[in-house]
């Protein structure tokens, strides 16, 4: 059953009583993230000196758990009311987070791992069912415009949550930084409670087993041409991006030779380059198709690695960073649209749920490996292989490259054969 709340012009998409409470749900689960990943970040580099392998260990706490959860957590998200869902997941990452602050007072500090873990894995569970709401009240025409505007807010934090993260674990500490993590996910799952009420589901939902609808999934994504190919896509991007995700801030402590803080600034030049790009592809909804603008932002990424990990200049990296951020938002609305054009309602948790471990899964395999990598061949290297990384995820999406979007009639038909 599909609900529209918003009208049929792309003007009015701020009128939606769903958008409203996903955006602001999504601007205080943005403030807990940051201030909890860069607090965890800096303290891991505070009490480890700087240990590679110790601080390539806090993107696996935050990475292998979406790997592990995240067909589960799809799966279920199409079982379960998507509102009730996120409203619990954040209800229990805050008390986690809450659980971890008081064990971290008193006993080891390595306890800080679990802050991300725990959230990591509700978070499989929750992220799925804000996509299904966008399915299930926003008109097709829109889907591509929300998804540019729900991205822009992704962006706006790459360049003040790095900000407000630093200036948190600084001024006030750990300990403080813990408990305002807590509190945002508290007011996420508040701004979450406007929502409307959910759907009552189909008797038939549940007449189906957890392993009959997980296999139904897998074959749901193999029978079509182009999730296939984004699979692929997101196998080899997966790889690229874990081999630098862990290592980003050697290349402000070797490769620039500044103090590990002015990570920050690199993130900072990304995160306006999102901006920008988030309010383009936002002006531009409605004339490029999404699978260009995936393949598009592979290749500008590609070419932004490579100089990244080429360059021993600051300004140089940072116009490559800001050159990342620019075309980031093309890959993430491109392959959040074309999931929810080509994927039915009903399919869209085990959709996600079996495209994200690929992602994650092999980020997860090359983050592991990024540490004793690195004792082994140089940062330069380690990010031009990235980029060759990008490279090929663009080959495998060029035959979708001329794909003609579901007309409207298509789509409906499909549901009515769901």
């Amino acid at each position: 059953m599909q609900e529209n709340v918003t009208g049929n012009g792309s003007g009015n998409i701020f009128s939606s009583r769903v958008f409203q409470a996903i955006i602001i749900s999504g601007l205080f689960l943005q403030v807990g993230i940051w201030v909890r990943n860069f607090a965890v970040l800096l303290f891991v580099m505070e009490q480890t000196d700087g240990d590679p392998f110790a601080v390539s260990m806090i993107s696996v706490a935050e990475f292998a758990p979406i790997f592990i959860f995240s067909f589960i957590g799809g799966t279920f998200a199409d079982r379960w009311r998507p509102k009730r869902t996120m409203v619990w997941c954040d209800i229990l990452s805050a008390l986690s987070v809450f659980a971890v602050l008081i064990t971290l007072m008193l006993g080891s500090w390595q306890v800080v791992f679990f802050a991300t873990l725990i959230s990591a894995i509700l978070s499989q569970f929750s992220q799925p069912s804000g996509m299904k709401l966008f399915k299930m009240h926003l008109p097709e025409e829109q889907i591509q415009a929300g998804m540019s505007i729900y991205q822009t807010v992704f962006a706006v934090f790459m360049v003040l949550g790095p900000i407000l993260g630093t200036f948190a674990f600084q001024s006030f500490g750990i300990h403080i930084s813990i408990a305002i993590t807590g509190t945002a996910f508290l007011l996420s799952a508040g701004a979450l409670a406007f929502l409307p009420p959910d759907f009552k589901m189909d008797e038939e939902t549940h007449a189906t087993s957890l392993l009959q609808e997980m296999k139904a999934g897998i074959k749901y994504v193999l029978s079509k041409k182009e999730l296939s190919l984004l699979g692929l896509c997101f196998l080899a991007a997966g790889l690229g991006l874990g081999f630098i995700q862990p290592l980003s801030i050697f290349l402000v402590t070797e490769q620039l030779g500044l103090p590990k803080e002015n990570l920050q600034w690199l993130l900072t030049a990304n995160g306006i380059g999102m901006i920008i790009g988030g309010a383009a592809v936002m002006i531009f909804a409605k004339t490029v198709a999404p699978q260009r603008l995936l393949a598009f932002g592979m290749l500008a990424n590609a070419i932004g690695l490579a100089i990244m990990g080429w360059s021993s200049n600051l300004w140089l990296t940072l116009s490559a960073e800001f050159l990342n951020g620019l075309m980031l938002p093309c890959i993430q609305i491109g392959i959040n649209t074309l999931i929810l054009q080509r994927t039915e309602g009903a399919f869209i948790g085990r959709v996600n749920g079996i495209l994200s471990p690929l992602f994650t899964g092999s980020m997860v395999v090359t983050m592991s490996a990024a540490g004793i990598l690195k004792e082994q061949i140089s940062l330069v290297a380690i990010f031009e292989l990235a980029a060759v990384l990008f490279i090929i995820g663009m080959i495998c999406i060029l035959p979708l490259y001329n794909l003609k979007g579901d007309t409207k009639a298509e789509l409906v038909a499909s549901e009515e054969q769901a």
